[in-house]
């Protein structure tokens, strides 16, 4: 089995690092902490027709609307490549299991935030199901560090498990932005995303094809045209009222890639010169950087905070969404007749399950859109760094299960 490469641990290293140093800055000095992330470095004014309010640049915005375009950029290439790209994990007699196991991940999730929600939810400013989307999105990186503590570098249950979190983590972004758009939805300008990703793959994209000539090789491979693209598509997407972390992913699929996939997060994409690969490569170094801010700026837990949604949060991960992963995948196994991955048994299924009922970095994306602000949004956060805890759990279940 191919081998992932070893730049992901250090993400979740990176994220746990910068979730460390805010955690502990926000319990010492809560109003210099939220002083920091919150100092507008900038403000502008744009057209009404534009923007309905000036837009403030502030560390923690443009942190979570700018820099984590990169990582959703990132990470939502590797599932375009399981959808598409020949021996894809996702291609065609591999879809059947993967995909049960993501969406009864979606439904399990939603029903465990609203009925746990429902059962004990007592803020004032509650309303029913409120931030349901909060609870659909996992994480890619410290999923991935719990997996392969327990099933090793190369093992195909930890491919099936970061599937699962990046598919996730996408959707969890989308629904976000489609139910609680930060400024209102103004989808027409998402005509943009869809001139620069057709605009760049007319230009240059569509030459990267057997039997080139030189020039048309140059302006194939140049990575500028796919930058500018990306530019002019993160625009759209956040006038559109969109998460800015979604604005790279509309031109993915108008950059030139390899032929065959080789897996998510593989080593030997390291050694591919097609752009998309080359464009993935030169982001790995400033992506740890990247997720050290995000959870400076995002991560810290108020220890005090823990509420009546902290309990809502854990209900959705740890019940929810394992659960709905088990029953969505042995649903597609009964009536699609759908098979594990080679290598994967049922046991492994269910340590994956309880892996994905990890919850941090698009959860935490999506709780300032999703919820109210305050008490509700800190109990929350307290209860995502608490869902964490489904790791060592993880790792404990399949210990117990390998015993003879």
């Amino acid at each position: 089995m191919y081998r992932v490469s070893p730049f992901v641990r250090r993400f979740a290293w990176a994220l746990l690092a910068g979730v460390s140093v805010a955690t502990v800055w926000v319990n010492a000095s809560p109003a210099s902490y939220y002083d920091a992330i919150e100092w507008r470095l900038a403000e502008i004014a744009l057209p009404a027709w534009m923007a309905p309010f000036p837009v403030a640049f502030t560390p923690l915005a443009v942190v979570a609307d700018g820099l984590m375009a990169l990582f959703l950029f990132f990470i939502g290439k590797e599932l375009w490549e399981a959808l598409c790209l020949e021996r894809g994990a996702l291609a065609m007699g591999r879809v059947a299991l993967p995909a049960g196991a993501i969406l009864g991940g979606w439904v399990g999730a939603v029903l465990g935030w609203v009925v746990t929600g429902a059962l004990v939810e007592t803020a004032l400013e509650a309303t029913p199901a409120a931030g349901w989307p909060v609870p659909v999105g996992s994480d890619v990186v410290l999923g991935y560090l719990v997996g392969r503590a327990i099933f090793g570098a190369g093992h195909p249950a930890l491919h099936l498990l970061l599937l699962i979190t990046i598919a996730n983590d996408i959707m969890g972004l989308l629904l976000l932005g489609v139910t609680f758009p930060s400024t209102g939805l103004r989808l027409v300008w998402l005509v943009l995303p869809l001139v620069a990703a057709f605009g760049v793959w007319a230009w240059s994209g569509r030459l990267a094809r057997p039997g080139l000539t030189e020039r048309d090789h140059r302006r194939a491979f140049a990575l500028w045209p796919y930058v500018l693209a990306g530019a002019v598509s993160w625009i759209g997407v956040m006038l559109a009222g969109l998460p800015g972390a979604l604005g790279l992913l509309p031109i993915i699929p108008a950059i030139p890639h390899a032929d065959r996939a080789f897996g998510l997060f593989a080593e030997a994409e390291e050694y591919l010169h097609d752009p998309l690969n080359r464009l993935a490569h030169l982001l790995v170094k400033p992506l740890t950087l990247v997720l050290f801010l995000f959870g400076l700026t995002r991560g810290g837990i108020d220890l005090g905070a823990i509420a009546p949604t902290t309990a809502t949060v854990l209900g959705a991960f740890w019940l929810g969404k394992p659960l709905g992963v088990m029953v969505g995948a042995v649903l597609a196994a009964r009536f699609l007749d759908a098979e594990l991955p080679a290598g994967v048994r049922v046991r492994d299924l269910l340590i994956v399950a309880v892996i994905t009922g990890m919850g941090f970095t698009v959860p935490v994306l999506a709780l300032d859109g999703a919820l109210p602000g305050g008490g509700m949004a800190e109990a929350a956060r307290a209860g995502l760094a608490l869902s964490l805890l489904a790791g060592p759990f993880a790792i404990g279940l399949a210990r117990l299960l390998r015993r003879p």
